[in-house]
This record gives structure tokens, sequence and C-alpha cells, in this order.
């Protein structure tokens, strides 16, 4: 009984917490190498992640890359990014991280 107990309350706490914020949903990510930055102002490096030790049992992959993709635009839109070229995934046993340069492309 305390091990359901304690399946359900950790479960309960392990909602993804990557959620996109509305301010960051129109950034655009890039993985092709057909990106060039040259008409871009770089303004950092950015990552995200999504996965814990503790939480990465009770979620497919596709989630854990859809919160780590989505606190990619979160952590670029804050450094005022319209654009990510995301670079090489890293998927762990318990967590998915990316790694991605942040430009702003488009003047406005």
């Amino acid at each position: 009984m305390t091990c359901a107990v304690f399946a359900i309350v950790l479960s309960g706490c392990a909602n993804p917490t990557a959620r996109l914020t509305h301010d960051a949903k129109d950034i655009e990510v890039r993985i092709d190498g057909s990106f060039d930055p040259q008409d871009c102002q770089w303004v950092g490096d950015v990552t995200g992640s999504e996965g814990h030790w503790y939480s990465y049992l009770f979620f497919t992959n596709d989630v854990m890359i859809r919160g780590a993709v989505n606190d990619l635009k979160n952590n670029a839109q804050q450094l005022g990014a319209d654009t990510v070229y995301m670079i090489n995934p890293q998927d762990f046993v318990t967590s998915f991280t990316v790694f991605g340069t942040a430009y702003r492309c488009n003047s406005q």
C-alpha cells in the first residue's frame, strides 16, 4: 500500500515542467544544414532539458523531447531571439537535452 501511494504521489509531481510560453510559440527551430545566419544577429547559446532521475519512467521519449524543445524556445525568447539553430540533441537514459545557437533574424 505504501509503495502504491508513493508511486501516485511521485507521478503527480512528475509533470513535464517545460511548458511553452505564449511569447516563445513563434520561435523557429532550425536543424537543417541550409540555415545561413549571415543576415542574423547572434544573441547567445541556449539549452533546453526535460526529464529527471525520478520522472523519466512516467513519460515517453516524445514527451521529453517536446518538453526540451519548449524549454529551448522559452530560453531563446528570453534572449530576444526569433530563430534557434539546434545542434546535436543529447539523449540520456533519464532526460533529454538540446543545445542551440539563438539568433534574431527578423527585423521588427
